[in-house]
């Protein structure tokens, strides 16, 4: 699932500059399936499912080993019912793993109560777990066999299972790069089957299956993967340093960036001018450091201090006060900047780079995830139950070679009005990773830069926000000026308009499709919407307000509310939803 790279952001209370320090007990974040006398809805963890057309079916089973997990797709490939497997956690934001909106036929396969096995083999450095198995188990067990994982998304709160199928991944161009996938080297995927076969199977996967490239990003639309086995290395330790600097040149130096450092990457705040290099590379175990990279928007927050954040935020949204959030970013950037963006040397505190620790303890995070106490004032700040944040996360994955102009493209809309770019330099700027190319279908074919940006999000759908139209625009020049591919599990839907166009190997996975699922089992009406991508709906009254529609007339947007379709400012082509008071007189 997603995994996001994500959100970094401090909880004020009360005012900007009084920040507050509390217990870190956490609530965890509920089951995402909740089920009741008339059925089982799916939830996402943001709360953006279920709005209009809930995620429902009928039943959700609940199989812990795999020969029940090859009993219930049997069951329903005998019964002509669609499966949609969801897993402990619910992070995706496209609706991947929802049923057709007719969805009597439909059952969710969960694979929380699958996770019995995490099986390390040291002498061939590899690990084998079950795919319900969370990525913290996975990594904790290989750590304690003196092995390391390589590649991890920065957020640990996904399956194993989820993890690959998304595309999931880290930072780095070096060894086989930071896509998880591409540190898999084996993989079981249950299929349907005929009669014969008793109507399921499970295919064992290896590097040199012909298939393999198809199952190792599968959206979940080849069948229910069971179990992956990931290449290890020997135990590593590594050091971290954030270098907080101007942006002149980041156009020109991302590239060699990448090369001089393993697990590399750099956040950029436009409207601040403003980019962290990410000096991260592997060191020898021998080397002094006990660290920790506790990141700061996946810590626990209080309750009370992500809703007073969330209050703040809407209150400039609805005053139209940009210089409020212009000022609310440059208190965040400052205080990250403070503490390292969550890096503790010797577990506790940070005290100065370098921040040396255990590959396990330093590659992804997710404390917000756990619970040590009974107390429920903390939370992951997005958490829907307590109405925190709540946003956008667009992501973006160029070639490396039209990155360049890309991050020009922005400077020159930066430059047209700075403060318009305040907004999302709130929560992460634009974080900049780097991943390689990679033989899965549905995985990059060359060397690639990935970009994500969080953003506000109104309560309501039909609610515009503020400078909507600057990141309007940074969407569609990424996807459609410059050919970005969008990520799997990210992104508003017209990000995946004409997705199956921009992929050379994507018939080669549509076929492999056809060949394991013949009936459609695993297929649903939003899954195709995302991997075929498919204009979903109709253009109606507000639909480019949510990213549904690219807009072409006013009432795409929001012209009772002074919000009118217009052209780009620099990307001439692109069609936004602006703020024009003069319009409205």
């Amino acid at each position: 699932m997603a995994n996001h790279g994500w959100i970094h952001h401090i909880l004020l209370l009360a005012t900007w500059g009084s920040i507050t320090f509390l217990p870190l007990q956490a609530m965890p974040p509920p089951p995402p399936v909740q089920c009741n006398q008339t059925g089982c809805t799916l939830y996402n963890s943001y709360g953006v499912w279920p709005d209009r057309t809930p995620c429902s079916v009928p039943t959700t089973l609940y199989p812990t080993t795999e020969e029940e997990l090859l009993l219930a797709v049997a069951t329903a490939a005998k019964n002509n019912l669609k499966v949609k497997v969801v897993t402990k956690f619910s992070h995706t934001i496209p609706k991947l793993a929802c049923p057709a909106t007719n969805s009597g036929n439909s059952i969710f396969l969960s694979t929380m109560n699958y996770n019995s096995e995490i099986a390390v083999d040291a002498a061939n450095l590899a690990v084998t777990a079950d795919s319900g198995v969370g990525l913290r188990d996975v990594i904790d067990a290989v750590e304690a066999a003196g092995l390391s994982l390589v590649a991890a998304p920065y957020w640990e709160g996904v399956s194993v299972g989820g993890l690959i199928s998304t595309g999931a991944h880290g930072s780095s161009w070096w060894g086989k790069g930071g896509a998880v996938h591409d540190h898999v080297i084996g993989l079981s995927l249950i299929v349907p089957a005929n009669e014969s076969e008793g109507y399921a199977k499970v295919l064992r996967l290896g590097l040199q299956d012909p298939l393999f490239n198809a199952a190792k990003v599968s959206l979940g639309v080849l069948g229910v993967i069971s179990k992956v086995t990931f290449s290890l290395e020997q135990a590593f330790k590594r050091s971290i340093t954030y270098n907080f600097t101007d942006d002149d040149g980041i156009e020109d130096k991302f590239g060699e960036h990448a090369k001089s450092h393993e697990f590399a990457d750099i956040t950029w705040y436009p409207s601040k001018h403003e980019a962290v290099y990410r000096y991260d590379d592997r060191v020898p175990l021998s080397t002094v450091g006990d660290g920790v990279n506790d990141f700061l928007g996946f810590q626990s927050n209080s309750i009370l201090i992500s809703k007073s954040t969330r209050a703040t935020e809407k209150a400039m949204e609805s005053a139209r006060n940009v210089n409020g959030k212009c000022v609310m970013a440059s208190t965040f950037i400052g205080y990250k900047k403070l503490i390292a963006n969550g890096l503790k040397n010797n577990r506790l505190i940070f005290t100065g780079y370098p921040v040396v620790g255990h590959q396990g303890k330093m590659q992804t995070s997710g404390s917000c995830l756990y619970s040590p106490s009974r107390r429920i004032d903390t939370s992951c700040a997005w958490d829907p139950r307590i109405k925190g944040l709540f946003f956008y996360e667009s992501t973006a994955i160029f070639p490396a070679q039209k990155f360049r102009d890309f991050i020009l493209d922005v400077k020159r809309l930066r430059d047209l009005n700075p403060e318009s770019l305040c907004g999302v330099d709130i929560y992460n700027g634009l974080l900049i990773r780097f991943i390689k190319a990679s033989k899965a279908y549905l995985g990059q074919t060359e060397d690639s830069v990935v970009v994500d940006f969080n953003y506000y999000r109104a309560d309501e759908a039909s609610t515009p926000r503020l400078n909507q139209d600057v990141w309007e625009e940074v969407e569609q020049m990424a996807f459609f000026k410059y050919g970005a591919k969008p990520h799997w599990a990210k992104n508003r839907n017209l990000a995946f308009l004409g997705v199956n166009k921009k992929y050379v190997n994507f018939n080669k996975f549509v076929q492999a499709k056809n060949k394991l699922d013949p009936r459609n089992v695993f297929s649903g009406e939003w899954s195709d919407e995302i991997l075929y991508g498919k204009k979903g709906g109709v253009l109606a009254d507000g639909c480019a307000l949510e990213g549904v529609c690219v807009c072409s007339e006013d009432r795409h947007c929001s012209p009772s509310k002074g919000y009118f379709c217009q052209q780009g400012l620099v990307y001439k082509e692109a069609r936004v939803c602006r703020y024009s008071q003069s319009s409205m007189s």
